[in-house]
């Protein structure tokens, strides 16, 4: 289901399409459905985007789902996650360092370099079957 993530998050970013150069967050259930997907120029706002979101549907804590990223996974995205009640986050790039150890600290899974059909995992593996 991880592996199909990036295609279908970047298959649906509109926006993308006409600029080039989006970022884009989704918030995704255990099948792999994209339930809320946001764009921005920057990063840490789409994931605030899809937050607000899913705070604004009463979805939150959002334990029963994951955080896709365009980008890379940073401390900060780590911790919207963790405050979001998202048991995992998976990146299309690299975490940084502080984020894996911010994701073992609090059990959370961690995906990086979710591109075709690998990636790495990087905290959490429990949760990735």
């Amino acid at each position: 289901m991880l592996a199909t993530l990036p295609a279908r998050l970047r298959k649906a970013q509109k926006t993308f399409d006409e600029t080039g150069g989006l970022h884009a967050a989704a918030a995704f259930d255990r099948d792999g459905k994209l339930l809320v997907l946001r764009e921005d120029i920057g990063r840490h706002n789409a994931v605030d985007k899809v937050i607000g979101a899913l705070l604004s549907e009463g979805l939150l804590p959002a334990s029963e789902q994951g955080l896709m990223v365009s980008g890379r996974a940073s401390f900060e995205l780590m911790q919207k996650a963790l405050l979001a009640g998202m048991p995992l986050l998976a990146a299309v790039s690299a975490p940084s360092s502080l984020a894996v150890q911010l994701a073992r600290e609090f059990n959370l899974s961690l995906v990086g370099f979710l591109r075709g059909d690998t990636f790495n995992i990087y905290a959490g593996e429990e949760r990735i079957a």
